[in-house]
């Protein structure tokens, strides 16, 4: 359907994620994948989805002057945001055990920005999802970094795993949202393209 609409553009999704590349196929989209090395640093005021906007958008300026007529760059970013603080992906086992601790019994926002550049424009959008999770046990938090290694993961979790079948008390929003990209707005966004 939207398929058809949109055959006149290219999409290019610049993301290296397999999730967010399964998206764009389960959305029955054609798009083509173009990568770039981006160092995701961000000033320390920004919070919450400044931090998602901004990388978002610094993202796809790395292509400004690249696009084609046609095209249209997807770029993304997510981050767990709790505490008043960021989780990123973690760099160790520890602070993948610390990043889910600290979750525990307590509810967080996943936020995830995207960006739609063309050759003339840019148009920024971002969705935040609540997501509670139950009292984990030590034991349990070990056995999934352990097995599942969610290094690639922002918080340290993917929903879409045991852990989010196990750990997840309720979730308030997009679920899409928490595995990286709320496909409904991404969706919605394209069909006022055509």
């Amino acid at each position: 359907m939207l398929k058809e609409k949109l055959k006149k553009y290219k999409i290019i999704l610049a993301s290296g994620s397999p999730r967010r590349q399964q998206f764009f196929k389960d959305l029955d989209l054609d798009f083509e994948i173009r990568l770039k090395d981006i160092e995701e640093i961000y000033p320390p005021e920004l919070k919450a989805a400044e931090i998602t906007d901004y990388l978002a958008e610094l993202k796809a300026n790395a292509f400004e002057g690249e696009l084609k007529e046609n095209e249209i760059l997807v770029t993304s970013d997510t981050i767990v945001w709790h505490q008043n603080k960021a989780l990123g992906k973690p760099k160790s086992a520890e602070e993948a055990f610390a990043m889910i601790k600290s979750m525990s019994n307590t509810t967080h926002d996943v936020i995830t920005s995207v960006c739609f550049k063309t050759a003339t424009s840019s148009t920024l959008l971002h969705d935040i999802t609540k997501v509670t999770f139950n009292d984990l046990s030590d034991e349990a938090i070990l056995y999934y970094i352990e097995n599942y290694k969610p290094y690639d993961k922002a918080g340290a979790y993917g929903i879409q795993e045991w852990f989010g079948f196990m750990a997840v008390a309720k979730v308030e929003g997009s679920y899409t949202n928490v595995m990286g990209l709320p496909t409904a707005k991404v969706y919605e966004f394209l069909t006022t393209l055509v």
